[in-house]
Parts: structure tokens; sequence; C-alpha cells
């Protein structure tokens, strides 16, 4: 069976859609469980107030969606992969926004209960992201060698600088 891709498949790592459907999946059944039904660590929860956890889910939420969208639009605007190194609108601040918005919508759910399970596991699911983006990494700076190499060097993997110059 041949798998039709899609272009630019050779810059991603293999199988990643595989670890971005099952990865959401395993998280939010945990926390949902933990959070809702056994409520094995959720102790926090009676120290931060509701309305404290709403909003600080609510904020981290549309973060990750103003990344994500922001990401979007810029390495999708064709259907085609940029042959040359693309380093504004938000790809000048932060190096991986994409990964980035992922990541914070998983803090938001830990904001709106606090699981120490769930804490936890977003540890394994930062990992693997870090790795998903070391090995995207190492063929972008395969494909663009030195200007990549300099990009890394002014920008920063996951948390943007916003007084960057």
């Amino acid at each position: 069976m041949n798998l039709k891709r899609h272009e630019g498949h050779e810059r991603e790592i293999p199988h990643g859609h595989i670890y971005h459907a099952v990865i959401p999946i395993v998280f939010i059944l945990i926390w949902f469980l933990d959070s809702n039904i056994l409520k094995i660590s959720t102790i926090l929860n009676d120290f931060v107030p509701f309305i404290i956890r709403l909003i600080l889910f609510i904020s981290v939420l549309c973060i990750a969606l103003i990344f994500i969208e922001l990401s979007h639009r810029i390495l999708f605007k064709s259907h085609k992969p940029p042959d040359s190194l693309i380093t504004n609108g938000i790809l000048g601040y932060v190096r991986n926004p994409m990964y980035s918005g992922i990541l914070l919508i998983y803090v938001a759910f830990i904001f709106l209960s606090i699981s120490l399970i769930s804490i936890a596991f977003f540890i394994l699911v930062f990992l693997v992201y870090n790795w998903m983006a070391n090995f995207e990494e190492n063929i972008l700076e395969n494909m663009f060698g030195d200007e990549y190499i300099q990009y890394k060097k002014r920008v920063r993997k996951w948390i943007p600088n916003p007084f960057k110059k």
C-alpha cells in the first residue's frame, strides 16, 4: 500500500501525524479521568479558585490559538513548501510556533484542573515535541546550512522574545 504524502513531508519527522493524533487523545483521557472521575492528584484545585483557573485556561488557550493561526498563515500560504528559510512574522520570534501553540493547549487544560498526573504526562509530551522539533530542525539545518544556524542563534526555540530587535 502506497500512502499519499503531502509536499514537504520530507521536512517532517516520519509518522509525525501519528504522534499528533495519539498524544492528545491519551492526554485528554488522563486529564479527564483524573480531573472529573478519579480525582487522584487534583489536590491543588482546593487552593486555586475555579475562576482563576478558568481565566488562566481561556488566556493560555487564546495565546495558543494565536500562535497556531499565525504559523499557519506563514507556513501554508501555498500548497508547496517554501524554497527559502522563513524568518518573518511569528517565525522571527519563535522557531516552532505551531508546536509551541500545541504545547500551550496542554498547559491550558492543566490550568483548568490542576491534575498532577496530567502535569507529569505533559513533561513526557514536551519531551516528544522537543524530539520532533530537534529532528525537523536538523533537516532544516541540512537544507539551509549557515543561514539556519544563524537563525537558531537569533530566535528562541519555544518561548518568543517580545523584546527582539
